[in-house]
């Protein structure tokens, strides 16, 4: 980009040290320096910006291509069709007529028995383990999950109260 070698690059700095002086020249450095790495990422910026603008007007040149592509080949298919249409046509004249053409009418389904689903077993809300002594009969209800209830009895279980107890007695 810029033919500036070590020679001249040493002959800048000496100029900066004599202006400058050895305090401030440090300083003035790493302005120019935050400077340049602005002035790089500004261009960078740029630069990839306009890499995406160009990409994605190729892009869309590629989807005009292809959908003008896509439309030449439709009708060349539809005039392809009447083509052989008209061919058929004039091979048969009374494939002309309504009745002739049946391939416009849906067929009937043929007659038979009716398919039936078997119903859903109702759930069992009261489902447990089997007790330790009792053989393993397997799994009525294969869906649902297993109900453990601490107490064999089958007793409900109380919830505790998430409401912190109260203290006091409420009058001050």
């Amino acid at each position: 980009m810029f033919d500036i070698g070590f020679s001249e690059l040493f002959l800048v700095a000496l100029v900066a040290l004599l202006v400058l002086g050895p305090e401030r020249l440090p300083k003035a450095a790493r302005f120019a320096g935050l400077w340049v790495r602005r002035a790089r990422a500004q261009w960078y910026s740029v630069k990839s910006e306009l890499e995406h603008e160009l990409a994605d007007e190729e892009f869309k040149r590629s989807l005009r291509q292809t959908r003008d592509d896509l439309r030449e080949a439709r009708d060349d298919l539809q005039r392809s069709g009447q083509d052989m249409q008209r061919e058929f046509r004039s091979l048969d004249p009374d494939s002309a007529r309504p009745e002739r053409l049946q391939h416009d009418r849906p067929e009937p389904e043929p007659p038979g028995p009716e398919r039936r689903e078997p119903p859903d077993p109702a759930p069992n809300p009261q489902r447990r383990d089997p007790d330790p002594g009792e053989p393993d009969r397997g799994d009525p209800n294969p869906g649902e999950p297993i109900r453990r209830d601490p107490d064999p009895g089958g007793a409900p279980q109380r919830e505790p109260d998430p409401r912190p107890p109260a203290t006091g007695t409420g009058a001050r």
